[in-house]
């Protein structure tokens, strides 16, 4: 699921976690979100919630950009 946005982010999540050698609860705890939460989002759960997203990304020391798609990406 790496090619899509979602996999692509999961893939990041778990590599910084897994360089901070954090346990998948543990970061939750850091976070402040469950650990169901953080196993979704590193499966790369197309559906999560974007502050709960933001709080693990803080917790990793990791932000989240937006940048504008090519045009044809747009309609």
């Amino acid at each position: 699921m790496t090619g899509s946005p979602g996999g692509h982010l999961a893939a990041q999540v778990r590599a910084r976690r897994a360089v901070l050698r954090l346990r998948q609860d543990e970061l939750a705890d850091l976070a402040g979100v469950s650990e169901r939460f953080v196993h979704a989002l590193e499966k790369g759960k197309r559906t999560v919630q974007l502050d709960k997203v933001v709080a693990v990304l803080n917790a990793l020391g990791l932000h989240l950009e937006i940048h504008r798609g090519a045009d044809s990406e747009i309609r």
